[in-house]
This record gives structure tokens, sequence and C-alpha cells, in this order.
């Protein structure tokens, strides 16, 4: 469908080992070296503003902010938060007991409603990131469909790796379903097998090329590259997958 390429980001979660200690600067330059065009998150004790200015010191901006669960009593630091990084794109994740079974779903959702509204009127947009327990089946439907089905304003960063639930489903027809809804899409690759590390992308068993094209162009905003854990070298790996959207204009990049 879609031949529009995307901004490339890359969730910081990824370099967390690497950017401990005080080399998150390093790292973060090395990471603009490369040419991502973004990141996702924050922190190193930096204040949200400081971290966007550093960020955009090197050439980059900050694409989205990953929070926690924007309950009542966090949601206005939420919003500062994401207003600080200049964002518009903000994004949360649930729990396995989220999605335990339809009533634990309803629930969620109601959790959910307050906070989708309450930043959509500051001018955000929440996503929900999904992992693998979203994908599974509850009574013969996908557990992510019910919530869906609740919430016509919630947004998705869908993972593509995980709503595989490791092989169970197929990426690129999820993206499809739902990519009037994708904001934004983690992009990772790996061997589909629960507890081996990812890989670069490119180098597992994820059909990226066919996934990535199923996208909305005029929804998406971002591909957002993650990586939990790594087979190979971590930096290595993210220079790889940056290379592998670019090299296959699947992606836009800084060089």
């Amino acid at each position: 469908m879609s031949t529009t390429p995307k901004p490339i980001s890359i969730q910081l979660y990824t370099v967390r080992e690497q950017a401990k200690d005080g080399n998150h600067i390093r790292v973060l330059q090395e990471i603009a070296d490369i040419g991502y065009k973004g990141v996702e998150g924050f922190g190193y004790g930096m204040s949200p503003r400081d971290f966007r200015h550093t960020v955009e010191d090197m050439g980059m901006v900050v694409s989205s902010y990953f929070g926690p669960f924007p309950d009542p009593d966090k949601i206005q630091e939420f919003i500062e938060t994401a207003k600080g990084l200049g964002v518009t794109q903000t994004v949360t994740g649930l729990w396995m007991e989220d999605f335990a079974s339809k009533d634990a779903i309803c629930r969620t959702a109601d959790r959910l409603r307050p906070a989708i509204d309450t930043l959509r009127e500051n001018g955000l947009n929440l996503c929900l990131h999904n992992h693998w327990m979203e994908f599974e089946l509850i009574e013969g439907r996908l557990a992510i469909e019910y919530l869906i089905d609740l919430l016509p304003d919630l947004n998705l960063e869908i993972d593509i790796y995980w709503c595989s639930a490791f092989g169970a489903n197929n990426p690129s027809e999820v993206v499809r379903r739902y990519r009037d809804r994708t904001s934004l899409l983690h992009v990772k690759d790996g061997p589909l097998t629960k507890g081996q590390p990812h890989q670069a992308l490119g180098q597992g068993r994820m059909n990226l090329i066919e996934t990535i094209n199923m996208v909305n162009p005029d929804k998406l905003e971002w591909l957002v590259v993650e990586l939990d854990e790594c087979a190979t070298d971590m930096m290595t790996a993210v220079k790889e997958s940056y290379q592998y959207l670019i090299d296959r204009a699947l992606g836009l990049g800084n060089r």
C-alpha cells in the first residue's frame, strides 16, 4: 500500500546499557551521527526541556514521549513532560493483567478513557504500545479488538514484532487492520522465538517490507526502531537497522 517513507526514530530503551554511567551524551551523539532523525523517550537526569535542547543541538528531535500510565494523579506531570519535550505523540503501555479477560479489558478501557480525553484537550495524542498479550485470543477474538471497540479515540504504536505473538499472527495483516489508528510504528526483528534476543532489522524472520508498507501514510508519523535485547553488538545493530530502512527507501534519515 504505502510507499511514502517516514522519518526514523529510536526508542532509547534500546541503548539503556550503553548510556549508563554518564555515557548518554556520547550515545545520543552516536545515534545522531548514524543519521536518526529522532529519539523516543528522555531521562538521564535532565529536565524534559533540557533533554529536548540537547537532542536538537545534535540535529535530531524528540519524536514521541513514552511515559507511565497517565492515571489522574500522574496525568499533569505526563502533560508537562510531553510539552517540555515538544511532542504531540505520547505513548503508554499496559500489563498482562489488563488483558486477562473481557472484564479486565473493560476496566482498562475505563482507566484509559479519561486520560485520552484530557490529553486530547491539551493537544496530545495518546498511543498504546503493545506487547504480545494484546494479540492473544480471548473467546475467539484478539484481546486488543475488545479495547479498540471500546475506545474509538485510542491510537496505537504497533510493535510489529510483539503483535506477531511469536508467529501466531501475521504482522502485516495486523498493521493493515489498524492502519487508521497507527500514529507510530515500532520496528524490530528477531527469531520469533520466546526468550530469544532480537536482531538488527533484516537479520531475523520478520517480513519488514510488507509490514511497513501496510501503514496509512496520512496517519503514521514515525518509524521507531527498538531492540529490547540483541544477539550482536547493540550499537552495530542500531546502525544496521537504520541502514536497512534507508537502503530500501522505507524510512527517512539525516544521512
